[in-house]
This record gives structure tokens, sequence and C-alpha cells, in this order.
């Protein structure tokens, strides 16, 4: 593929966000925006739902599919697999005496576990008859203390291929240190395999300190990537069928997108892709309002995710969780199946507009997590759900218009909703239809509130310095009432907040992560060791991403991981600049120790040293303006009132509703009032008001006299 195919050109660019409930598509043009599109997502062929809403955005903007030369891609299946069990047969090889490390594993009980007299840990990622034990051993400085066997490899691989597996994971011990003997392993097995078999190495993977993350990360990056490769050239083909002979790229977890035949190599690198989109583009929406400083809340139709950025940045994570058990939208070690990649630090919840609201034997009122997803969906869609859900409860209480919804491609059935919320909730409960619509909606309110707890108080962070930037189909909805939970008195709702996450994607740039594990003293004596350590991770990204040193649309960020002597765990610190001097290398402790105190509150100054580096190289692709501007020039041009119940008036009562499109930068209204957007309803309540910045985004703050 030539550069100029990698980057993009100067013609139209597609962002594709797969969903649990919908698929946004999003084109934008040499001269910004022009069309976005909203479908349901096809659960047994995504890409039926992808192909649906580019010929819809196609269509609308009247662009021919040749004129396409960048697609960016979010999907939720790396993730879906590993939830549902759904990926391939793995075996998995490490070194001899190590073969129960995976089938052991690390679980904490949690949550209602603690209290189960009777407790079984979850089942292994990979059976104890499918791993297997290579006679090797190197040391944690890299020697090598035991010759590897290659005769027994060749054994072994003949032993996987009997048993019909396709698919292998590598992680020998201290791998990361001196990768050699895995390598080899990777290579002898390759051959007997045979080409079309996956064969993947910690040491290509992430090789990073800690042997059972470093495994698991590797088992997972195998047990998805054949259904991530097949999945993309699946994509590709049918791209190419409708004439889009574009390359696919593919959000990673980190918030930067790569090629798709690296996300192939490295689909576990893609778990939270479509969250990550949503916080890139929370982070450009602050930006252009003038607040740095911001909480993406991103509520679909199946979960609602929260995170925090600061400087413009979100912040990052090198470990999560995939599955795993915890309280309030965080994610507790010893749960699930570790990942160790660069994340953006969410926080996520089952708490979306397709979210099942149900009354327990208790006579107590529940919402979510389960889903009503797409397939049959909320009652209101008229496709065969019967259960309420948070968008039938919108629906009743008047926040959406149900001849709008999605874009006015799908009209919803105000009687189908409000016969659920009878049959199911009201009438067990003894209550009106609006008061349970508006208990479901104020249930979904704190389950969503909870996610911004974790990635704000429960980090000692205070989120009434922050604005709340909301996206998604259903956030603009919430984000207010989510908003006064915490005191936070702006919320900013960007252009296209309803395909957020598909917007973020056209905003991000090529990116490739590399990493390393060394320990070594963090004083003067390490400068050269360090260097070296770090032309080496910017060699590697740059040939992944098909760059060269010098190039001027290339950026290389770096970072290292500290730790006092003696500890176990250490803190990410971003390298305060380049190249490696005394001065450098004292300002980079000196922010460890102050990151230090402000996680833990001491202050310490005890010798550090650093272990693990990081690199990521960039190369930046050509944006395309992405706010959509204001049609027209007057702020009165408004629909017919529209009767609506909020808690305030507990009566539905006649509110003003105006046209998105119809309101310039400058517009003031008084709440309350509706803003219907093309892919989204905005919700201003009686305690706020609303004004349009010049960005158009609308941005809603908090009545002084509420």
């Amino acid at each position: 593929m030539s550069s100029e195919e990698e980057r993009g050109g100067s013609g139209y660019a597609l962002g594709v966000d797969v969903g649990g409930t919908f698929t946004d598509v999003v084109l934008a043009g040499p001269d910004g925006q022009e069309s976005v599109a909203k479908t349901l997502s096809t659960h047994g062929d995504p890409t039926d739902g992808i192909l649906n809403g580019i010929r819809a955005a196609l269509d609308a903007a009247g662009v021919r599919p040749d004129q396409v030369d960048r697609v960016v891609h979010a999907t939720t299946l790396a993730t879906n697999a590993i939830l549902e069990n759904k990926g391939v047969r793995v075996a998995h090889v490490v070194t001899q005496g190590f073969r129960s490390l995976l089938p052991l594993g690390r679980y904490a009980r949690v949550e209602e576990d603690r209290f189960d007299l009777m407790f079984t840990p979850p089942a292994s990622p990979v059976p104890l008859e499918d791993c297997f034990e290579v006679p090797e051993r190197i040391d944690a400085a890299g020697e090598v203390v035991t010759a590897l066997d290659e005769s027994a490899v060749a054994e072994i691989a003949d032993r996987i291929a009997e048993r019909g597996i396709a698919s292998v994971s590598v992680a020998l011990v201290h791998a990361y240190a001196n990768p050699g003997h895995e390598q080899r392993v990777v290579e002898i097995i390759r051959e007997r395999l045979g080409a079309e078999a996956t064969v993947v190495g910690s040491a290509e993977i992430w090789p990073e300190i800690r042997e059972y993350e470093r495994s698991t990360t590797t088992l997972m990056s195998a047990y998805v990537g054949p259904l991530m490769v097949r999945y993309l050239r699946v994509l590709e083909s049918r791209l190419a069928e409708l004439g889009i002979r574009a390359k696919v790229q593919v959000m990673e977890s980190g918030g930067a997108v790569m090629s798709a035949e690296l996300a192939g190599r490295r689909a576990v690198a893609t778990v939270e892709s479509g969250p990550a989109a949503g916080a890139v583009a929370a982070s450009f929406t602050g930006l252009s309002a003038g607040r740095p400083d911001v909480i993406s809340f991103d509520m679909g139709g199946t979960t609602a995710k929260a995170c925090v950025i600061r400087d413009g940045k979100p912040d990052i994570t090198t470990e999560f969780h995939v599955g795993g058990k915890g309280s309030y939208g965080g994610r507790r070690a010893g749960t699930g199946v570790p990942i160790k990649v660069p994340a953006i630090d969410l926080a996520e919840v089952g708490a979306g507009g397709g979210s099942i609201a149900w009354v327990d034997d208790a006579g107590a009122l529940h919402v979510g997590p389960r889903s009503a997803g797409s397939e049959p969906g909320p009652a209101c869609y008229g496709l065969g759900g019967a259960e309420p859900t948070v968008t039938d409860a919108n629906l009743v209480l008047g926040l959406l218009d149900p001849a709008l919804f999605a874009g006015g491609e799908m009209a919803l059935s105000p009687e189908l909703a409000e016969k659920a919320i009878a049959d199911r909730l009201a009438r067990p409960l003894g209550v009106t239809v609006a008061e349970a619509a508006h208990a479901v909606h104020e249930i979904a309110n704190a389950t969503m509130g909870s996610a911004v707890h974790v990635v704000t108080v429960q980090r000692g962070i205070d989120p009434r310095d922050f604005a709340l930037v909301a996206s998604g189909g259903a956030g603009p909805m919430h984000a207010a009432r989510v908003a006064e939970r915490f005191d936070i008195d702006t919320v900013i709702v960007p252009p296209s907040c309803g395909v957020g996450s598909a917007v973020g994607l056209l905003a991000t740039d090529l990116s490739v992560n590399s990493v390393a594990t060394r320990v070594l003293s963090a004083t003067g004596s390490s400068l050269s060791e360090v260097t070296t350590i770090f032309d080496e991770l910017v060699t590697r990204a740059l040939h992944e991403l098909g760059g060269a040193p010098g190039d001027s649309d290339v950026t290389i960020a770096r970072a290292v991981d500290l730790r006092f002597v003696g500890q176990a765990h250490q803190i990410r610190v971003e390298l305060p600049g380049w190249p490696l001097t005394d001065e450098v290398l004292a300002a980079l402790v000196e922010q460890f120790c102050e990151q230090y105190r402000a996680q833990y509150g001491i202050e310490l100054r005890d010798p550090a040293e650093m272990v693990t580096y990081r690199a990521q190289v960039s190369r930046l692709v050509p944006k395309v303006p992405l706010g959509r501007r204001a049609a027209a020039t007057s702020a009165s041009n408004q629909h017919p009132d529209r009767q609506v119940w909020f808690a305030e008036y507990a009566e539905y009562r006649p509110v003003p509703v105006y046209d998105r499109d119809q309101l310039s930068p400058g517009a003031e209204l008084a709440g309350p009032l509706i803003v219907d957007d093309r892919e989204s309803t905005v919700v201003v309540p009686p305690t706020w008001n609303a004004t349009i910045d010049n960005s158009a985004n609308i941005v809603l703050t908090r009545k002084e006299n509420r």
C-alpha cells in the first residue's frame, strides 16, 4: 500500500462505529462534514449494518463510492468474542514448569461472590489440556539458564496439530528481557502448522514485565486474532464491491488508529475500540469550547461510558480487565481477563437506551444491565420487543419525538411504549405510567452517574472543576441530570453528538505503540542505555508504521514507568524532553515523585528506578473540519410545543422544541426546552439554560436561582 493511500488524500473520509444497538456512519469531505447515518446493528453479520449506513450517508451527500479514500472503523468484535467466549480454540505454550499458570489464574472474590460459601472460580481462558511446556529457561537479566530444546518444540507443534488447533500463543518466562527462545519457538510452530495458522509470541504482542498479564494478553490476541482477520477481509471485500477501494483503518484502545493489517496481528489492541473514539471526540469538543478539562459522557443503546480528559488528553491506563466484576462501573483486579496494552481509562456501566427495566419479586425496580439491543429492541421500536426500556420511558415522558428518532429513519410507537411500562412496571408498582417512566429515567441517571464517580471522586478528582461533554444517541437526554449529581455547572453537547464516536474516528492519527522492560537506576549513569532503548523502540514502531526518522508528519511520544527501589508496582510518567540529558532525567524523577504523592498521599524522596519504557509513534493524517454549522440565522424557528413530564412539575406541561440546525451561534435559550438533533435529543431541564457557541456546540449552564 502506498503512503498516500494509508494517510488519506484530499477526498472523502468515512468514520464507522458499530455499537451494540446502532451502527453510526459519518461522511466528511474537503469542506467538512457532509452527512451522517444511523442504522440498526446487524449482529448476524455486522458488515450488513455497515454497508446500509455507508450507502445512506453517500446517497444523502451525493458522493460516489470511488471518492472515498479513507475508512476508519471502531468495532466491538474483540470485546464481544471475549465476553461471549466465541473466539477460536487456542493452544498456549509456556516454559517448562509453568503449564498451570493460566488454568490456576488469579481470582478475586468481589461483590456477591464474597458471601458465596460455594464459590466456584470462573473457567480458565484456556484449559489445562491445551497448555504445553517447552524445556528452556531465561532469567530476569536475559541470560540463558537452560538452552531451548528445539526437538521438543517440534513434537509439541505436532501434538497441537493433532488436536486440530490452528491458533497458538507463546509466552515464555522473561521473554521481555530476551526474546530469543520465544522467537525460535514461534518460528518452529509456524513451520510445522503451516501458513494458515496463527502463532503469536508475547515479545511481539507486548514484551512487558509481569508474567500473568503478559500471558493473558498474548492468549487473547491469539483468541480473537483469526476472527479479526476474517472480519476485516470480508469488510474490505464488501467495500470494494460497493466501489470503495480505500484500506480500512481500525481504532485501537489507546485512542489512535492502526492499519487493518496491524489490527489483525494485534487484535487485542482493539478491545476498547468504540469507547476510545468517543473519548477522543470529547477531547476535541472540550478544546473547541475552551474547556481542556472535561468529563466524557457517552451513552448509547447498550452501555454508558465515562472518561476524564485533562489538558485536552484522555487519561491512559496500561492495564484493564475485560469481563470483570466491580461496583459502579469499575473493574476489580483479579476478575475478568487482564489486558496489558495502552487504553483510554474508561468506566463503563450497563445503562443505555436499550437497558431493560424490570420489577423483582420483592417489588423493587431495576434498570439494566440486560439490554434489548437492536433485535428486537425496545418495545417502541415495534420489532417484537415487549419489555420496557429507558428509550420507552423517555418516549413516554415526552423527551423523544417519535417521528424524528434516528434522523427520522425509524418511527417510534408511543402506544407500545406506554403499554409495556403500564403492564410491567406501573401496575406492579402501583403508580401512574408517567411516574414509572420517570423512575426508570432517574435510576438510569444514577447508574450512569456511578461511572462518572469511578473516574473522578473515587480517584481523588473533584468533578466540579470539569465540564461534562455529552455524546451518544441517548447521552444529551440525560447529561444535565447526571451533571446535577456532581454539582457540575456546564454541559457541552457537540455537533453530531448522536454519532460522536464515529466523528472521533476521523479526528485521529495512525499510531503504533512499542514497549520494553529493563530495570535501571533513575540516575545519570543510565543515560546511554535508556537512549538506546528508546531508539530501538522508535525504530521498531517506525518500521510497522511505514515511516522514517525525520518525516515531517511523524510525532514521537515517550514515557517511562518508575517505582521506588524495593517496590513492586510503578507509575507511568511522560518523558519531559528529548534528547535525554541529566536535567531531563532529574525532571522525570521529580514528576514521578509528584504523581506518587498525588496518587498515594505520601511524600517520598527515596531512590527511584526505571522499569518499563514506552514509545508511541504517530503519523499525522490530514483532517477535515467536522463540526456541522447552523443552516439558518434565527433562534426563534421552533417546532410546536411538546407535552413533557419534568420532576420539577410532576405533571405534563408544554415545552418549547427547537430544531438544532436552525440555531445559530450566539443564540440564548432558557430552559425548560428540547432541541431535536438529527441523531439525538438535547434535553434542557427547567433549572438549566442553553447557548450556542461559535463551534456550534450547545452549552448548557445551570441557572443561578436553582
